[in-house]
């Protein structure tokens, strides 16, 4: 008992010693990328304010506001401000084949954690929900606590094999889906977890992170490669001649993502671990209308 507890104590205390600066650090690329963020801007249901506009041939005649309308000769609509909750759904590649990085590049899997939970923090501070995919946060939730529930998963990734296939299952909840990955997974995997995300006749962004290593290739001469498990290996005396034949492979991945978003009314984009990491925030948050 004791044990147990010491064991539980020593988790829970390794685990804050990693959310804090991971939550702290999104808090600072959301706030510097779309400062003090709040509510949905929006017209809809609601009781807030949200602006005049002119009349339109069709709108009814109890929608004009005669007070406003009556300091001239224009009719207007008064709006209030949309507040129908929307919900995210995020995943966030957790294979082990996310932790590289070359050079003093971060890597993938925490520059794909930082832009997720930024964005969680954006769309929180406006009401939305947010969940986490293949996880037990994949009903989307609104508030802080589901935030620094995310903040949580997103730390304590447990540790899994290079590639990781999209999940299958969960609830089909209407709404956007926001997921990040090399995408770099077995190509038939891919097409099952997108086709998978066909049928549930959802929208959302796909967001490739990669490292300027895999990129540019830079490698010659006698390299052995391994895989982030160290499961897998290959050793090859003229790494030169497999980088055209490499760079052609990950240009028809990226066709292939980019034609299944262009098809399925997604958006797809690429990001580069040095390359800044705002620049892919405010991609995300355009992609999903802001969370609307």
């Amino acid at each position: 008992m004791i044990q147990a507890s010491a064991n539980l104590r020593a988790g829970a205390e390794a685990l804050a010693a990693g959310l804090p600066p991971l939550l702290a650090a999104a808090e600072r690329l959301a706030h510097g990328v779309v400062p003090g963020v709040h509510g949905r801007r929006r017209a809809g249901m609601g009781e807030t304010f949200w602006q005049y506009r002119q009349a339109m041939p069709g709108d009814p005649a109890t929608a004009i506001d005669w007070r406003r309308s009556a300091r001239g000769d224009t009719l207007f609509i008064r709006e209030t401000e949309w507040e129908a909750a929307q919900s995210v759904q995020f995943w966030v590649d957790p294979a082990a084949g996310m932790g590289f990085l070359s050079a003093d590049n971060p890597p993938k899997s925490g520059r794909a954690q930082l832009l997720a939970l930024a964005l969680a923090v954006l769309l929180t501070r406006s009401g939305e929900r947010i969940g986490l995919l293949g996880t037990a946060l994949d009903v989307p939730r609104a508030g802080r606590n589901q935030l620094n529930r995310l903040a949580a998963t997103l730390a304590d990734q447990p540790a899994l094999p290079d590639t990781e296939p999209m999940p299958k299952s969960g609830p089909s909840i209407p709404g956007h889906y926001v997921l990040i990955s090399d995408f770099l997974m077995d190509e038939a995997a891919l097409l099952t977890g997108l086709a998978g995300l066909a049928q549930r006749g959802v929208r959302g962004a796909l967001l490739q992170v990669t490292d300027p290593a895999e990129e540019a290739f830079p490698y010659d001469g006698r390299v052995i490669f391994e895989s982030m498990s160290g499961t897998l290996n290959f050793e090859t005396r003229r790494a030169r001649a497999l980088r055209a034949a490499y760079q052609n492979r990950l240009a028809e991945r990226r066709a292939l993502l980019s034609d299944w978003a262009r098809r399925h009314g997604w958006q797809f984009s690429t990001h580069r671990t040095d390359s800044a990491p705002s620049t892919a925030l405010l991609w995300l948050y355009a992609a999903i209308g802001g969370g609307r």
